[in-house]
């Protein structure tokens, strides 16, 4: 049976390979190699977080992204896709795939959400099924996207699902590719549940959520910051992937709203004007920089200065703490569910980050 899956995904591999395209031979071939990385989040825009999120990978000459797919969060797919793909064209970086996914949760559903709020109180933030607002004309499915404000994209998607182009993308260079993921994990579980051998076959998972203690700060503090939308969106993606035996799980999440954007921040940001930060500051959102930081820690851990590693998993039974995460020491954790070690990231080099980030703004254009 293990040989019959292997020689399964071995084809299906080739098969993407075919229409996705393999990596230009000198790069897979050169000396110094560089960190292969595919970014998987939810593009909200215009601006903000989602799309700030690509600076860290695109400006970084030692980083290779393979590509960008796209996942139903924070709004509609094919919207983020298109905000996303806008992006790219002012950044000058049309020459890297983006590649759309999952446009609903495993299993969640507006209606499922809707009950869940009649039962369990409001959700500060519910994506594209509301945004801050009420959920009462949210359609079903995915309505076709109207006139952007930053104007509609040229560049068009790559054919194919993100799933397919992950685990294409991953075979293709075996143990080398981080896979960042900074929405819900749909497409990642997707890829995992193809593919028996596509997590062990990555380097590691570096995702944005998973919130520890965090429940008095919904009083005392913003609850949508304090939201783990991530992992409530839907849950039993999270919960695929913590069980998955990626390499390497790094979770990226209380820490990540100590960093914020502000009007100063901005400013040092556009100070040097291009269309990449004339556009940023057009759109500027004074939100905590969570992709931002999950984004720069994926490829620099260095910025980590304090963490410790935990099991950790996310609540799948339905319930008033559906999709809030859990962490376990060795001495207590369920050792037979599939649970795994993750690294959470408790302190980072913040000054260092947001410095690097303003580099990283003004010159993501430089070459392109």
């Amino acid at each position: 049976m293990v040989s019959r899956l292997s020689s399964r995904f071995a084809l299906a591999a080739a098969a993407a390979a075919l229409l996705f395209g393999a990596a230009p031979a000198a790069l897979a071939q050169g000396t110094d190699a560089p960190q292969y990385v595919i970014e998987d989040n939810d593009f909200l825009g215009p601006g903000g977080s989602d799309i700030q999120s690509t600076l860290p990978l695109l400006a970084n000459p030692h980083v290779r992204v393979l590509g960008f797919t796209v996942v139903v969060g924070d709004a509609w797919e094919n919207e983020e896709s298109a905000h996303l793909r806008r992006f790219l064209e002012i950044a000058h970086r049309g020459d890297i795939p983006v590649v759309d996914g999952a446009t609903q949760p495993l299993v969640n559903t507006v209606e499922l959400m809707r009950l869940r709020q009649a039962q369990y109180g409001a959700i500060p933030w519910k994506g594209a099924w509301g945004g801050p607002g009420p959920m009462d004309n949210v359609p079903d499915s995915q309505p076709a996207v109207g006139t952007l404000p930053e104007g509609n994209p040229s560049l068009k998607a790559t054919p194919g699902a993100a799933a397919m182009f992950m685990i294409q993308q991953v075979h293709a260079h075996p143990h080398q590719v981080t896979i960042f993921a900074a929405g819900p994990l749909t497409n990642v579980a997707l890829a995992i549940r193809l593919d028996p051998t596509f997590a062990s076959t990555a380097k590691k998972l570096v995702f944005m959520g998973g919130l520890l203690d965090a429940n008095l700060k919904t009083v005392t503090g913003n609850p949508d910051w304090n939201s783990d939308f991530n992992l409530i969106f839907d849950p039993e993606a999270i919960h695929i992937a913590l069980t998955a035996d990626f390499p390497e799980i790094v979770s990226v999440g209380n820490i990540a709203n100590d960093v914020e954007m502000s009007h100063a921040y901005m400013d040092r940001i556009a100070a040097k004007s291009t269309p990449v930060t004339q556009y940023l500051k057009r759109f500027y959102k004074p939100l905590p920089l969570w992709d931002e930081l999950t984004a720069a820690i994926a490829v620099d851990p260095t910025l980590i200065e304090k963490s410790v590693t935990t099991y950790e998993d996310v609540e799948i039974a339905r319930g008033i703490n559906y999709g809030h995460a859990y962490v376990w020491p060795q001495s207590t954790v369920p050792a037979k569910m599939g649970v795994r070690k993750v690294q959470v990231v408790q302190s980072v080099d913040a000054k260092r980050f947001m410095d690097n980030l303003v580099h990283q703004a003004q010159t993501v254009m430089d070459g392109h």
